[in-house]
């Protein structure tokens, strides 16, 4: 057990948690909490820390599983950091669940060869990036994809009956909240892919991570040094790529995403580039009341994001509303 805020794995476990250049250069980064865990693929992980309390709370409930008959485990035993007012039987029987799925999967970890070790509450405490650390942390590696690789995966699925490619673009959010947020609305909506320029938050920063509650794992995403250069490749297969902008002369809950389509949100402050924007087949913009110019970008791209996922389903958001021809053509 590591019991020293000096040790070198904790040094290390800090840097990675600090520098996007270290997570970078080792194409590495770090997880925690038990939701993370539970959902992170087994081939990606590479180390797993354990608080002390973590893991005796992961050792009491296998033996207190490994005692009890199948008569007992049908009634609820609450565990001794579980024994607050308002918890019934059906929430500690979960929570005793969730337990020992843990332990099982640690238990995987450690027969993979996935470097498992424990730390004192105080090492987990240092380490961790939230201020009250849930007991577990890892490293993993990086997830790597490629634009072209996505597209054609897109387009494959349409080619054999499925819905058409579908795409979100993000240049230069700065909030790593937002970059998360976004992520796992991507998923939500069914995004093949969310693409990013260069001066978009490190998605492997921990508040990102946490923001995405898991979505970073099966939504593929990667940075491009060019979206004008994404963009257009996007239009030569056929993906109407459609831009966020103030000077949008249409409505985004105006249009009928019936074919393939990608959307651009650009930075929170200053949206998109000009050359960016130029780049676009349309400017869509959001109906705004009041005084309120412009909305938060992640609650901006959930709306374009979920109105082309009504038409992608079939279903007309607007409901019993007149609704424009499918939108074609440049700027």
């Amino acid at each position: 057990m590591i019991t020293s805020p000096a040790n070198g794995k904790v040094k290390r476990l800090v840097l990675l948690r600090e520098k996007s250049r270290v997570r970078n250069q080792e194409g590495l980064f770090i997880g925690e909490g038990i939701k993370m865990f539970m959902e992170a693929p087994l081939t990606m992980l590479q180390d797993v820390y354990v608080s002390e309390s973590f893991w005796q709370r992961v050792s009491w409930s296998e033996g207190r599983t490994q005692k009890m008959g199948a008569k007992e485990e049908q009634e609820t035993l609450k565990a001794p950091d579980s024994r607050q007012e308002g918890r019934g039987p059906e929430k500690a029987q979960d929570e005793e669940s969730i337990w020992n799925a843990v332990g099982k999967k640690l238990h995987t970890c450690m027969e993979m060869g996935i470097y498992t070790e424990q730390v004192s509450d105080e090492v987990m405490k240092k380490a961790a990036d939230t201020q009250t650390p849930q007991g577990i942390l890892f490293v993993m590696k990086q997830f790597a994809y490629s634009m072209e690789a996505l597209v054609e995966q897109a387009k494959a699925r349409e080619r054999e009956g499925g819905r058409a490619p579908f795409f979100l673009l993000l240049e230069d959010v700065q909030d790593p909240g937002n970059l998360g947020t976004m992520l796992r609305t991507g998923e939500g909506a069914g995004v093949d892919g969310v693409i990013m320029s260069r001066g978009t938050a490190d998605v492997y920063n921990p508040k990102t991570i946490r923001s995405t509650m898991g979505s970073l794992y099966r939504v593929p995403f990667l940075y491009v040094d060019e979206m004008c250069r994404t963009v257009n490749l996007l239009k030569q297969n056929q993906i109407l790529v459609y831009a966020a902008h103030l000077k949008g002369e249409r409505y985004f809950d105006e249009i009928s995403y019936q074919g393939g389509c990608a959307f651009l949100v650009g930075n929170e402050g200053k949206g998109l580039r000009k050359e960016t924007a130029a780049c676009a087949d349309i400017y869509l913009k959001i109906p705004m009341e009041g005084k309120v110019e412009s909305l938060n970008a992640a609650v901006a791209a959930a709306l374009l994001l979920y109105q082309a996922a009504g038409w992608r389903r079939g279903v007309d958001p607007g409901g019993s509303r007149q609704m424009s021809k499918p939108a074609t053509g440049w700027l």
